[in-house]
């Protein structure tokens, strides 16, 4: 999943870069509110953790912004002050959640699960499609109970096709879930994630499917009876 934070405090944005990288997020910040309005014009993102004190545009009018775009993505506003006002004009604007400085890193990252899981529709931290489980609280999957050994990316990778099971991702989505600023991950590098991962869960009663030319898809297998019924 991926999360942008529009926060100006640098030593504070690179303590949730570290936190939320290691929580298995895929991050980029930006430092004042222009730069974070023109972000969310052109990318996508599955949270925005926006500080309301932002220089050359202030959070409100970045989150005003946002919903006048129609975008529904979850936002957690960070404030210095504890202000009723502020929440208010915040919740009316389109906020989803609020956070006062100074908060607790552990605080902020169930938040952040918590607005993934209600942007997404769902009120459970687990993920199933057959056998195949996935705990988003503690970025872990299984096959019939048992734990897979997954490295960081494929955990992403196996995530973003879960959430979409049934239904076909791109390439081009799969490099913008994976990748933060300034990485570079080619076509080629897909299907290599894509090529382990299937050695790793295509034990069990599911694939992934190759749509040549288009992407990818998460489908459960029917038994062989069903088949030839």
């Amino acid at each position: 999943m991926r999360v942008l934070i529009a926060e100006d405090d640098q030593v504070l944005a690179d303590g949730l870069l570290r936190s939320l990288r290691h929580a298995g997020y895929v991050v980029d910040q930006v430092g004042n509110g222009r730069d974070a309005d023109a972000a969310l014009s052109t990318q996508e993102f599955d949270v925005l953790i926006l500080d309301l004190g932002l220089p050359r545009l202030d959070g409100f009018e970045v989150l005003r912004r946002l919903r006048e775009r129609r975008s529904s993505m979850p936002v957690l506003i960070l404030t210095a002050a504890d202000h009723v006002e502020q929440r208010v004009k915040g919740l009316d604007l389109g906020a989803d959640d609020f956070m006062s400085k100074p908060f607790d890193l552990a605080e902020l990252l169930a938040r952040v699960r918590a607005l993934t899981r209600r942007g997404l529709g769902s009120a459970s931290a687990v993920i199933e499609h057959g056998p195949l489980s996935f705990d988003a609280s503690g970025r872990v999957a299984y096959m019939d109970g048992r734990m897979l050994d997954l490295s960081a990316r494929e955990i992403t990778l196996l995530e973003v096709l879960l959430r979409r099971a049934g239904r076909l991702v791109s390439k081009d989505q799969l490099i913008d879930k994976l990748c933060e600023w300034g990485d570079e991950v080619s076509s080629n590098a897909i299907e290599v994630y894509i090529h382990r991962l299937r050695k790793k869960i295509e034990q069990g009663p599911v694939r992934i499917a190759t749509v040549r030319g288009l992407g990818y898809c998460l489908e459960k297998i029917a038994p062989a009876a069903s088949r030839t019924a």
